[in-house]
């Protein structure tokens, strides 16, 4: 518009300093709440991470700007139109801002001395066409929301349901105001003989909503003041929703808008696997583990602010669909709301004298018991179905280890059965209650050397507690014996000098235990010389690979279906009766192979080896596998809460049509030996380990 300008059209006085008003208020709001956060933040524990740089800021660009995570799922795609949609809109909502303040900016104004103005129709374009977008991306936000109501938008917080609606409208009345107010503009524009967008088609849905408002013709004027009064309201209306939006966001679920960029900068970039090494020699320290929200890492908290609610962990957590109290969603969700309101009393610097009842309470509200649950902290199977899915990469594995360490090793309080366990570890160094001195008694009159007698090998194969002790999982033990032999591969076995890797303790909370016979196994392995491990067991696979490193012990560790498949491949292993295995089989992905090792091909392929079997895949597959029920230490606890997890995964197992389940795991093995039985179906289906249908082919 051009000549003066009335005092309430957007550049006019005042409206123009009404306008800087406004906004550096809502911006004081937003800077003051925001500081507040950054203080509660701080609260936590030191923690480092500030390494590999190059490798975060390539994690922004992949997982932020190119949603790598999200559109995982099909209705990631709705959020990914509305990310790039809202930048986009972003950048016309600056445009339209500045004119309050500069009457008739554009960014052509910007652009033409740089000889760039032809980029301002494209630009106007893309910002139409993808506003355009977003809105129907928001009407299938709202469709899912309350007429598909999938299981991940489950919540127990009432605010949450409706807080994610407010958010959405807000966008949604944000970008229809948006349209009206560019429309209006445009009708002015072409009153006064300067085209805002060129009617060619640089903004066909702004087009459309100027002819419907009816744009004024020379020399109406009663209607060109009818045009500038809609655009002045318009704009007012618009640029109000933005302040408001930026005053809520600290507020909302939104808040991850601030959170999930640092979050996935400083995501974990340690061996997925690794869970962190107390330091128990600490003489300072009063209690172990965390039983404080304080207590967690600056990092830790900074993941409940990071959260979208957006429910993908909760909708693949074993537990959670097994309807046990245990939804990863809900644990974070709890967790951000005691942050805020125990946190915004510490950093309030309020005396203990000047607290009022209600404050009190709240700081000395029980975060074990009132905001995580016991059962909740138990029923966890550190499968990592919640952190393999989760687009901003939140730790929730490490947060519940950390509560059942304070449990364990402050408060002595744990399922009965755990007591036994322990005990079991801690006299012969294995979960059953088998005398250590029996461990190599698998071996028979198989020609198996221990180190000590040979002294050095290629191979020192880690059989394991269960390879050693279980007796189902002995025969795969003798298995794998049996090709390794047949293959001419150098191995040795330490035999009686094998103690537990620590796996389970260190996932059962008892790190003390944990620690102890990790480096007790350092020590020993110190005394060979080998070139790689070689495991039966993942669990194994992934202790003494990722986390035997905290204790001076770094090896190559490979898991028996990788070296399986190498063998296979190279033609060292000759499948001399591979017809001997017939029928259907259906593999079942290993949490700890899987999720956290990322070996999904190599089973498949010596499963493929077997000219007579056929592979057919069961529901949840790979990344996205569904728990047997025996990780973290759940194998040697009772399972009281909701539907047996081994059952539900032997459910899909069965509904495939397999004749023959394989498995990579020994607990995956026994596990699926037990749900298969409960179903009725073992004379209709074996279960086995892989080892053993090669063993049968040879």
């Amino acid at each position: 518009m051009t000549g003066h300008l009335p005092g309430w059209y957007p550049g006019g006085t005042p409206t123009n300093l009404l306008t800087l008003l406004l906004f550096f208020g809502a911006l004081w709001v937003f800077g003051k709440v925001a500081y507040k956060l950054v203080k509660i933040l701080l609260l936590g524990a030191k923690e480092d991470r500030f390494d590999q740089i190059p490798e975060r800021l390539k994690g922004v660009l992949l997982f932020v700007f190119g949603q790598k995570r999200v559109v995982r799922e099909p209705a990631g795609w709705g959020h990914f139109i509305i990310f790039w949609g809202f930048l986009l809109i972003t950048v016309g909502t600056v445009e339209g801002f500045v004119k309050g303040v500069w009457p008739g900016f554009t960014y052509r104004t910007l652009l033409d001395p740089l000889h760039l103005g032809f980029l301002y129709m494209p630009l106007n374009l893309a910002i139409d066409l993808v506003s355009l977008g977003v809105l129907g991306a928001l009407a299938v936000a709202l469709y899912r929301r309350y007429v598909q109501k999938p299981l991940r938008l489950e919540t127990d917080d009432p605010h949450a349901k409706v807080d994610a609606t407010i958010i959405i409208c807000l966008i949604l009345v944000l970008i229809v105001f948006m349209f009206l107010a560019r429309g209006a503009e445009m009708n002015l524009a072409k009153f006064e003989g300067e085209p805002f967008i060129d009617p060619s088609g640089w903004a066909p849905v702004s087009l459309l909503v100027s002819a419907w408002l009816g744009g004024p013709v020379l020399p109406d004027m009663a209607a060109y003041h009818s045009q500038q009064a809609l655009f002045a309201t318009f704009w007012w209306i618009h640029n109000l929703i933005i302040l408001a939006f930026l005053i809520y966001i600290p507020f909302s679920k939104h808040l991850h808008l601030l959170g999930a960029i640092p979050n996935i900068f400083f995501r974990s970039l340690r061996p997925k696997g690794e869970l962190t090494k107390m330091n128990l020699e600490d003489e300072t320290v009063e209690s172990y583990g965390v039983s404080k929200i304080e207590e967690y890492t600056w990092k830790q908290l900074l993941d409940e602010y990071a959260c979208t609610e957006c429910g993908r962990c909760q909708e693949n957590c074993p537990a959670f669909l097994t309807q046990k109290p245990l939804s990863p969603s809900r644990v974070i969700h709890h967790l951000k709301l005691h942050l805020r309101e125990k946190g915004e009393i510490l950093v309030s610097g309020k005396p203990a004298e000047a607290l009022s009842e209600a404050e009190k309470a709240i700081l000395e509200k029980p975060l074990i018991g009132e905001v995580v649950t016991e059962d909740e902290i138990w029923d966890c199977t550190t499968c990592r179905a919640c952190q393999e899915n989760c687009p901003v990469f939140i730790e929730h594995i490490q947060k519940l280890i950390d509560l059942r360490r304070y449990l364990v090793l402050t408060e002595s309080r744990f399922p009965p059965e755990v007591q036994a366990v322990f005990r079991n570890m801690e006299t012969n160094y294995n979960p059953w209650s088998m005398g250590y001195s029996t461990r190599a008694d698998w071996v028979g009159d198989l020609d198996v050397k221990t180190l000590a007698e040979v002294g050095e090998t290629d191979y020192l194969f880690w059989v394991g507690c269960a390879g050693s002790f279980d007796d189902r999982s002995k025969k795969v033990t003798t298995a794998l014996v049996k090709i390794l032999q047949a293959a001419n591969v150098s191995f040795a076995i330490l035999g009686t000098e094998e103690m537990c890797c620590g796996e389970t303790a260190r996932r059962m909370g008892n790190e003390y235990l944990a620690q102890t016979l990790m480096q007790g196994n350092v020590d020993v392995l110190k005394n060979y010389k080998f070139n790689r491990i070689l495991t039966l067991c993942p669990h194994c696979l992934n202790t003494l690979k990722a986390e035997y490193p905290q204790f001076g012990g770094t090896y190559q560790v490979v898991h028996h279906t990788e070296l399986l498949s190498e063998l296979i491949a190279t033609g060292r292993l000759p499948l001399k009766n591979a017809s001997a295995v017939q029928g259907l089989i259906t593999y079942h992905d290993s949490c700890y192979l899987g999720r956290y090792n990322d070996i999904y091909d190599e089973p498949r392929r010596v499963l493929q080896a077997l000219p007579g079997a056929r592979l057919v895949e069961m529901d949840r597959i790979r990344h996205k596998s569904f728990c047997c029920g025996a990780g973290g230490g759940r194998m040697w606890m009772e399972e009281t809460r909701g539907i047996r997890i081994n059952e539900k995964r032997s459910e899909a197992a069965l509904a495939c049509g397999a004749s023959i389940v394989g498995t990579a795991c020994p607990y995956c093995l026994t596990m699926f030996i037990d749900g298969i039985k409960a179903k009725g179906a073992e004379e209709k289906v074996e279960v086995v380990d892989i080892a053993e249908l090669i063993a049968k082919a040879l």
